[in-house]
């Protein structure tokens, strides 16, 4: 059982954005900038080689609706990276399928190419990772 699985189970604590019966989006603990999103399927799969039509459908056609409510959430984002490493030689770290969803700001000093290794979580306390978590969750809400 990987660490999102645990996620998913309640058994590690998350701040979730968004959830449904096969998809839950949740803060990334890095918080490459304010709002770093992963969307997950709830169903384990590795990586996107095993994505069904169905999987595929629920997870991706998800991404869209998620990425508005960040943006909405801060109107300082100008900007999205939406990414997913699959596979190890991709640089996947967490073999249960994600998607970064990463606000960009005119001010953010990073490159437009992003490494994977940022963390700038000592800089969020549990209520400013509620805070932003809660802003895109009623922004879904508003979907």
């Amino acid at each position: 059982m990987d660490i999102f699985d645990k996620i998913i189970a309640g058994d590690i604590p998350s701040y979730k954005v968004y959830e449904d019966d096969t998809v839950l989006a949740f803060l990334d603990i890095s918080q490459v900038t304010p709002g770093h999103t992963l969307v997950i399927p709830k169903k384990h799969v590795d990586d996107i080689f095993g994505y069904d039509a169905n999987m595929a459908e629920n997870v991706l056609l998800k991404l869209p609706m998620i990425a508005r409510a960040i943006k909405a959430s801060n109107p300082k984002i100008t900007g999205m990276n939406i990414s997913s490493n699959n596979g190890t030689a991709a640089g996947q770290t967490v073999r249960h399928s994600h998607w970064h969803l990463i606000p960009r700001f005119d001010d953010d000093a990073l490159t437009p190419r992003l490494a994977p290794t940022i963390d700038n979580s000592a800089q969020f306390s549990p209520e400013r990772y509620q805070a932003i978590a809660t802003a895109i969750s009623q922004a879904i809400e508003k979907e």
